[in-house]
């Protein structure tokens, strides 16, 4: 599947971003390595770490607020399509009956 990193469409409700930051995709997270710490200690960087974290925790964030808005967007036009169903239907069942 081929994931670009487009900014958000005007209006769609999602975050606006600067055009020079990109979303973290899930290959980056996989293949990300951090420089060790300096002479004498072992380990990782820990602000390496932690500024990779923090930028993943607010790619996560966006992705379940957009999730939370497709949700509430999806249970709003099922809602719809029920009450125009239920409308096309019972003016059906007006027209039979008039017959």
């Amino acid at each position: 599947m081929n994931v670009s990193n487009q900014r958000p469409a005007r209006g769609s409700g999602a975050t606006y971003r600067s055009s020079a930051y990109t979303s973290l995709l899930p290959w980056q997270v996989r293949e990300r390595r951090f420089a060790p710490t300096g002479l004498g200690r072992r380990g990782l960087n820990p602000d390496d770490v932690y500024a990779f974290l923090d930028r993943v925790a607010v790619d996560m964030s966006a992705l379940h607020t957009a999730l939370a808005e497709s949700r509430r967007e999806t249970a709003r036009i099922k809602d719809a399509l029920r009450r125009w169903q239920a409308d096309h239907a019972r003016a059906g069942n007006e027209r039979d009956q008039a017959r």
